[in-house]
């Protein structure tokens, strides 16, 4: 997709998106500390395009990634921080059409549940939505906004089972929760018309 060059490091100490920190605390009467990182929660959407029979994941690159494997690409749900002070069906909405190109109304992202990420140094909260859409939804390629080189990824319904346990395929943990979760219980209630949060 791109090629990756002039890699260097160093401290940061300004960041808009994270803030290193140390906590600490008294457990049990024993004093103790934690590096952490603060940073915000987020958002991510579950897409299932109906004509095609697939969901509709979004791939990029993402540094941390290509210093472990010198790849960094990643296959991910629709995904976005939560940095503005709105509905977070709100944000979701414009993830999707920010990053795949889907406009849809806020009725029908319907939420599945919240979980936390990275626990053990950031602990951040993600919303985990779903949506239903059909190519008379489109209305642009998608790929993000600013700096974002993002790629939309059709998968199809019959190669998302494989596809969870391919560890060839770099992938998110929510986005393997939310396939299963649509394994088990999404595709029964796909095109419902739930009341989101």
């Amino acid at each position: 997709m791109y090629r990756i060059e002039n890699i260097s490091l160093e401290p940061c100490c300004d960041s808009a998106f994270v803030k290193l920190e140390r906590m600490h605390y008294t457990q049990g009467g024993e004093k103790r500390s934690w590096d952490l990182a603060q940073v915000h929660d987020s958002v991510a959407v579950l897409i299932y395009h109906k004509g095609r029979d697939a969901f509709i994941l979004v791939k990029q690159f993402r540094p941390p990634v290509y210093l472990k494997n010198q790849d960094g690409f990643t296959f991910e749900l629709c995904a976005g921080i939560v940095d503005k002070k709105m509905p977070l069906t709100k944000i979701a909405q414009e993830e999707v059409e920010e990053e795949t190109g889907y406009a849809v109304t806020l009725e029908r992202i319907n939420k599945i549940t919240s979980f936390y990420t990275a626990v053990g140094f950031a602990g951040a909260k993600q919303e985990l939505y779903y949506v239903v859409v059909d190519e008379e939804d489109k209305v642009h390629g998608g790929g993000g906004i600013d700096v974002e080189a993002i790629e939309v990824v059709y998968l199809p319904i019959d190669e998302a089972k494989a596809f969870i346990y391919d560890e060839k395929m770099v992938k998110t943990p929510g986005m393997m929760f939310a396939l299963t979760w649509w394994f088990a219980e999404g595709q029964t209630v796909y095109d419902c018309n739930m009341v989101a949060d």
